[in-house]
């Protein structure tokens, strides 16, 4: 029984598993819950889509200390994200801005939907309306048909 409560308490305590290393933390835990929430918006460079907090790369280790530097430093999130984003570019945010060249990404997608379907629906009308009707059986025509069938 003992075991078993162990075994819960570890599990319940499990929460996720962050890269961040104790002589990463900073002392002050207001600071530090600053840190965390910019880390979770910056991408580690090497690892693609993981925020820094959660990669071991080596440079997301240095994204992290560069961060909590400029933190201690008196530099305000929007100041440090900033900083982080004229040193490694855009790329290093994992929700990019919808400013500037971004827009023709952003709106790249549905733009090519909206050509998809209307490139579509134009091969469909276009198919529809190119069927010809036959034209109707002449007289001998139709004798000769019932003449094979057997009618």
């Amino acid at each position: 029984m003992r075991v078993l409560r162990l075994l819960v308490a570890v599990l319940l305590l499990a929460g996720p598993a962050f890269a961040v290393q104790p002589d990463e933390m900073l002392s002050d835990p207001a600071l530090e819950a600053r840190a965390r929430q910019i880390s979770q918006g910056l991408r580690c460079t090497q690892c693609r889509n993981e925020n820094i907090d959660e990669s071991n790369a080596g440079i997301a280790r240095d994204l992290r200390l560069l961060v909590r530097e400029r933190l201690v430093a008196g530099d305000s999130d929007g100041e440090v994200v900033d900083y982080v984003v004229d040193r490694y570019g855009e790329f290093v945010l994992l929700q990019p801005t919808v400013t500037g060249v971004n827009w023709v990404l952003w709106l790249a997608g549905p733009v090519m939907l909206l050509a998809a379907g209307g490139i579509a629906f134009a091969y469909v009308r276009r198919r529809s309306s190119s069927r010809e009707q036959p034209e109707p059986l002449t007289e001998a025509e139709a004798e000769k048909v019932r003449r094979i069938l057997g009618e």
